[in-house]
């Protein structure tokens, strides 16, 4: 497994969730919960936490955990753009084709094993320029719904396009199988400050998703295969229920 850099890239500004960074009912922070699950990875050779928040900062550097802070412009218009920053700021460190992920500040339940399957995937494709992971369908999840994002992908595993819709269409009723998209990538490093310069591209706009950005300007995305469980929280509903999944947790290991 390829030693990687693994950027967590958050703020407090989150308009669904002010503050859901710092959240601390379960008695730690919630991006702590997201440091202690990417240091599970094997992958993980080093973890930057990125915000442009002090009280973040702050927070990150007053822990035992593995985990460095580095401040960030308050300016950027999203995660991939911070990112970028931060990959900027590391180019005497690292070489060009060194692996950086991003892994969402949401992201408590994420599973390590995937941070390691993206990284695996990037460091077995040398042409690809960033890589990302396709899961399964479960049986609760619906592919026409278009708040779950799928992915094609051709006969040497990159993907070919991302969609809202449910692509690819059966038409003949094959029983074709969807592939949902989960918002996990791996970055060479030289690759992350040119897709944050590109402009944003036309399918990039239609579809909002940030990474047909990439296919649109000639990227190569290389897609692990990996049943991932964990879900996001972007509201406080979704963060009362991790709550009470940890406390649920706490009291089954008494």
């Amino acid at each position: 497994m390829p030693a990687a850099t693994i950027v967590i890239p958050t703020r407090l500004d989150s308009s669904r969730f002010p503050r859901k960074a710092l959240a601390d009912a379960t008695g730690r922070p919630l991006v702590l919960h997201v440091v202690d699950q990417a240091a599970k990875a094997t992958c993980a050779d080093r973890i930057i936490v990125a915000a442009p928040d002090r009280e973040i900062l702050d927070v990150v550097a007053a822990d035992d955990g593995p985990a460095t802070a580095m401040e960030t412009r308050l300016d950027h218009p999203n995660g991939t753009s911070r990112l970028a920053e931060v990959a900027d700021r590391l180019a005497d460190e690292l070489a060009d084709d060194a692996i950086i992920v991003n892994v969402q500040g949401d992201e408590p339940e994420i599973e390590p094993e995937a941070i390691d399957a993206v990284v695996a995937a990037l460091e077995a494709d040398s042409g690809a320029d960033m890589a990302t992971i396709a899961s399964p369908f479960g049986p609760d999840q619906d592919p026409t719904d278009p708040n779950i994002v799928k992915v094609v992908t051709d006969l040497q595993g990159r993907a070919i396009y991302f969609s809202r819709s449910p692509i690819p269409f059966d038409r003949d009723r094959l029983g074709v199988s969807h592939r949902r998209h989960v918002g996990l990538y791996a970055y060479r490093r030289a690759f992350l400050p040119r897709f944050a310069a590109w402009p944003e591209s036309p399918l990039e706009t239609a579809e909002r998703l940030e990474q047909l950005r990439a296919l649109e300007n000639g990227g190569t995305i290389a897609v692990a295969e990996f049943d991932c469980r964990g879900t996001g929280i972007d509201t406080p509903e979704q963060y009362e229920a991790f709550v009470r999944l940890r406390l649920r947790r706490s009291r089954e290991q008494e």
